[in-house]
């Protein structure tokens, strides 16, 4: 699934010019241009979903250290996927099931939940013109994974996602809450609110700090709180061939509260933009 919907990236970024001159990829790629003129052009955090809109394909591999000296858990995919531009404003984000590896014998391995998420830029303005953002999200996880890998029903995550800029500064956030369709009382309801804080060195540098934070209401985690700092490195856009660039990113979610479901999150992040 990576591969072929990477190719599809490709084969949009690289189309050729009288394919383009019918006006599919050209009307299509000026709108996606024209979007991303619009608003900030700071690059995607690693846990933050960036209230940018986007056009990329991006695989991410997660190893999660669960409690008790555990062996680690690797997330294949993470639930990223291709995102794609279809019209001005919005931002689709096809997410690509992930595949989870447990590490344990006695745990089955399989692929998690298929992801849908829609975003609608409200208000944006360049670095030229005040240098900030403001997105709504509508983010659909579908229970298609395997047995033990991923929800027994559909969860709808609406998000508020803001940002804004100060020269080489800027601060991308989001604020979100998991709302399963069905059995609310066992999988519970889930609040986010996360904070990218990143610096713009060296042309393609983007170090950055997050903090992560979630508040559990309901199933068996109720009542909890957890907060993580994610310091980290995004660096890119490379250019590659014609539209298509790369992005790479590395960071570790390190625990700071008490409550936490992991001890230790590694995430590496590769993102190709076209």
């Amino acid at each position: 699934m990576f591969r072929a919907s990477f190719m599809l990236a490709a084969c949009l970024a690289s189309a050729p010019p009288a394919f383009a001159q019918t006006g599919g990829t050209s009307s299509w790629f000026q709108r996606s241009d024209r979007a991303k003129a619009e608003q900030p052009h700071w690059i995607t955090p690693l846990a933050t979903t960036t209230p940018r809109l986007e056009q990329e394909f991006r695989y991410d591999i997660v190893w999660q250290q669960p409690q008790g000296n555990a062996p680690y858990i690797r997330n294949l995919g993470n639930g990223k996927g291709l995102e794609l531009l279809p019209f001005d404003r919005v931002e689709v984000i096809a997410g690509v099931p992930p595949y989870i590896a447990h590490g344990n014998a006695g745990i089955q391995d399989g692929f998690g939940d298929f992801r849908l998420l829609m975003k609608y830029r409200l208000l944006a303005a360049d670095e030229e013109r005040g240098n900030y953002i403001v997105t709504a999200f509508a983010d659909v996880s579908f229970p298609t994974g395997s047995a033990g890998n991923g929800s027994t029903d559909t969860i709808v995550t609406p998000t508020l996602a803001y940002g804004k800029g100060f020269g080489p500064f800027d601060v991308q956030g989001t604020f979100g809450v998991a709302l399963p369709t069905g059995n609310e009382a066992q999988i519970g309801r889930t609040y986010t609110w996360n904070n990218a804080f990143q610096y713009h060195v060296f042309r393609t540098l983007w170090p950055e700090v997050e903090v992560n934070a979630a508040w559990f209401e309901d199933g068996r985690n109720a009542g909890s709180h957890q907060v993580f700092v994610t310091p980290g490195l995004v660096a890119g856009r490379f250019p590659l061939t014609g539209r298509v660039a790369l992005t790479v990113g590395f960071g570790v979610q390190i625990p700071v509260t008490e409550f936490h479901t992991s001890e230790h999150n590694f995430i590496l992040s590769v993102r190709f933009p076209f």
